[in-house]
């Protein structure tokens, strides 16, 4: 049956594994279609234009957003990122979920929007503090003063959490994963989330009376 497409946030601190269960997700379900933010940052080693993220300049990022063209936008450590909105209209239209892997403040914009009663908002929290710093390190991209702020600014995100439909503690990325699932099963099967339901269900009543 038909179904409207599913706007998937995700959020966590940084380190706190979001983009390791937003990848997985997608490898679960190829139908999912993830929101490629744009930002200011420079490319990082390997990071391809249009896959990981539109590069975009300060000056054509902003003229995005002046022509309402982002569906969300905020500047992180001096750098802007968004959501292009046309390519999420275009999924939700086609019956496609879109999953973002964005920020607090991102998910906010997006769950106060016209968009928002298709919204399902997920927080990821790390077991621990230390667990958080360690995954940091572990990834051998920052310095020690990036680590510092990145440290620092997860505890104005985790206190975020209450905002949030779900929030799920990744002590264990595959049982964080099975739990992802779950509610993005659930969330699909919600009666106000089908369309064609009730006529469906009318076909199964035209049924009864002809027996």
């Amino acid at each position: 049956m038909r179904r409207k497409g599913l706007l998937i946030i995700l959020s966590s601190p940084s380190g706190a594994g979001k983009s390791t269960l937003a990848r997985r997700l997608m490898a679960w379900d190829p139908s999912l279609s993830f929101s490629v933010s744009a930002t200011t940052r420079p490319a990082r080693d390997g990071e391809k234009n249009g896959t990981d993220y539109y590069f975009l300049n300060r000056e054509a990022f902003e003229a995005m957003v002046e022509a309402g063209e982002m569906l969300e936008h905020a500047e992180v450590f001096g750098n802007l990122y968004g959501s292009p909105k046309e390519p999420v209209e275009r999924a939700m239209a086609e019956g496609r979920d879109t999953l973002f892997d964005i920020d607090w403040q991102g998910g906010q914009q997006i769950r106060r929007s016209a968009l928002a009663k298709d919204v399902v908002s997920i927080f990821i929290l790390p077991p621990s503090i230390a667990d958080l710093e360690r995954r940091l390190r572990g990834r051998g991209q920052d310095s020690d003063e990036v680590i510092a702020a990145r440290m620092e600014k997860s505890r104005d995100e985790i206190s975020h959490w209450g905002e949030y439909d779900y929030v799920i503690v990744n002590r264990d990325v595959d049982a964080a994963e099975e739990e992802l699932k779950t509610i993005l099963m659930a969330e699909r099967a919600r009666a106000d989330r089908q369309p064609d339901l009730t006529e469906f269900v009318r076909g199964l009543n035209r049924e009864f009376e002809t027996r």
